[in-house]
């Protein structure tokens, strides 16, 4: 009787565990290889986290997915023109421009305007609201987003500061952005996982 309590125990448990999706890195942390650079935004690889400044730009990542988790510590400052940046996702670079804004959804970095850190943004139009800003100048901090069918979560420090519904943009890639010169944003910790 033991013995068939035992292996019940690791059929049920044993295959949640393995039907859990696991975390895929997006960053090496050495180089950026599986990255594309589009604009003119310098990025590098420094002591294991991703900087970019000099321009506006967007750094991209290969994957393409729908549904998924995406994660990392991010962390902006102003170099004397303001920090603003983002991390896209389900996005993709313009056809007619791709070295312009990319298409698709954005979480919102930026400590400095009304639509702050964890606002939901559509290509140049604040889509929803975060409920607080919790991010300063200079500091790092995590955030993460989850985006299933048309359900959009964001939370910043463990905190959920925003939910909307769209579904506007399907499925794309993720990407980091510089919005302006005169700014520096630094990302590591990188990880992303696919949701059925």
């Amino acid at each position: 009787m033991k013995q068939l309590i035992l292996l019940l125990c690791i059929a049920v448990f044993g295959g949640a565990w393995i039907s859990q999706p696991q975390w895929q890195p997006l960053f090496n942390g050495k180089d950026l290889k599986g990255w594309t650079n589009r604009g003119n935004a310098h990025w590098q690889v420094k002591n294991g986290r991703i900087t970019g400044e000099g321009g506006r730009g967007h750094l991209y990542a290969a994957p393409v997915v729908k549904n998924f988790e995406v994660k990392g510590m991010f962390k902006i400052t102003d170099l004397g023109k303001g920090a603003n940046s983002g991390l896209y996702f389900r996005a993709h670079e313009p056809e007619d421009d791709p070295d312009g804004f990319p298409r698709g959804y954005e979480a919102q970095i930026c400590n400095s305007q009304d639509a702050y850190t964890g606002w939901l943004w559509k290509p140049g139009k604040p889509t929803g609201k975060a409920s607080a800003l919790l991010t300063k100048d200079g500091e790092w901090f995590a955030m993460r987003v989850r985006a299933v069918d048309d359900s959009i979560n964001i939370w910043v420090k463990d905190q959920l500061v925003m939910s909307y519904r769209d579904s506007e943009y399907q499925s794309g890639k993720f990407a980091i952005q510089v919005h302006n010169p005169g700014m520096m944003v630094e990302a590591k910790d990188l990880y992303y996982r696919e949701i059925q």
